[in-house]
């Protein structure tokens, strides 16, 4: 019983401190992609929390693309913009902003700036040399002969369970 009223008393709490914020609006964010590009690369940002015909202003300044304007699209009732990150944006992780036109609502989102876009990553090949599997080589012969002791050994381990069970002894 008590361990009932105690994580009923625990999601009570985490509800009430949620509520302020959920109920302010404060869910919505500035989106961002690709939220990783490479320098010279265009970023299109676009947020719900200006309302439906809500337009903002982008600030995109920490990267140094200085400002941008997101207008009202017909998408989800959001507001959409677009700049480009300048050759000379140094790797790191950015924040980009934006302020609503009515009211003072701003919200944030991160760009990640790579010396290398993630989709054009270079992905391993070949096999792990993990030291499991793989020991006989890729020779056919030596891989049959492995196949032959191990039909020997498993023969071998069923004629003496057989003798074992009839009871010849061993």
């Amino acid at each position: 019983m008590r361990r009932t009223a105690r994580l009923l008393t625990g999601t009570a709490l985490v509800v009430a401190a949620a509520a302020p914020a959920y109920a302010a609006g404060d869910t919505a964010s500035l989106d961002v992609y690709p939220s990783t590009v490479v320098p010279g690369g265009q970023v299109t940002v676009n947020t719900a929390a200006c309302g439906d015909k809500g337009s903002a202003t982008g600030d995109a300044g920490a990267v140094g693309a200085g400002t941008f304007t997101l207008a009202p699209s017909a998408h989800n009732s959001e507001a959409i913009g677009r700049f480009q990150v300048p050759e000379s944006a140094q790797p790191g992780t950015y924040e980009i902003v934006a302020k609503c036109a009515e009211g003072n609502r701003q919200v944030t989102g991160d760009l990640v700036v790579a010396l290398s876009a993630a989709h054009e990553q270079v992905q391993p090949r070949g096999s792990l040399k993990t030291g499991v599997g793989g020991a006989l080589g890729s020779d056919p012969v030596q891989t049959a002969a492995g196949v032959a002791a191990l039909a020997v050994a498993a023969a071998g381990g069923t004629w003496l369970l057989h003798r074992r069970a009839r009871g010849d002894g061993i």
